[in-house]
């Protein structure tokens, strides 16, 4: 019994997998999803600087071999991720996008950018500036005060603190933009 089950959840997700692979192709017939196509996707205008941004570092984010384009394989690990992923991978995730320059580490200026971006996209109104939100983040994250969260850090902190886990976690409804806008092609 408990290997049908297994067998029909396998099922499943290739039958998942290969809807996103027709519908990949059909918006992708080369095979590679460019910038440009992955902001259009999530319907997001050109006008929209913020949102443009996001999206910018989302999609690089995804380009994990750094070609400046997101392949099938890519694009289902992005899918996954944002659909089922566990919080700690999440929270990775998260990281990386935050770590601007790679380095492991992430100072006030990479955290003040993705909290400035995050609040004109939400319109944050949490009563706090982006600036306040950076130097609290710090006071409560960065343990060792050395200026810098490490990845170590950043995930202890999200995870002993709700209010810590909502800002750093880059909750910007990623799996609703999906829901949204890539679903319906199916």
């Amino acid at each position: 019994m408990g290997q049908n089950q297994s067998t029909a959840d396998e099922e499943v997700e290739l039958a998942e997998i290969q809807g996103l692979y027709t519908a990949f192709m059909n918006k992708c017939p080369s095979g590679a999803l460019h910038l440009h196509e992955f902001r259009s996707l999530f319907g997001v205008p050109s006008s929209s600087v913020e949102e443009s941004l996001y999206m910018e570092l989302i999609f690089r984010s995804f380009d994990t071999n750094r070609d400046n384009v997101i392949d099938f394989m890519e694009f289902v690990a992005a899918v996954h991720l944002v659909l089922r992923g566990k919080l700690e991978d999440r929270l990775k995730w998260s990281f990386k996008v935050y770590d601007r320059d790679g380095n492991g580490k992430l100072d006030r200026q990479e955290v003040k950018h993705i909290v400035k971006i995050i609040y004109k996209i939400n319109q944050n109104n949490t009563g706090m500036t982006p600036n306040e939100v950076c130097d609290k983040l710090f006071e409560l994250v960065d343990e060792n005060q050395d200026g810098q969260i490490s990845l170590s850090e950043f995930m202890e902190g999200a995870q002993r603190n709700e209010w810590i886990m909502n800002i750093l976690k880059l909750d910007v409804n990623a799996s609703g933009w999906f829901k949204e806008h890539w679903r319906r092609t199916l």
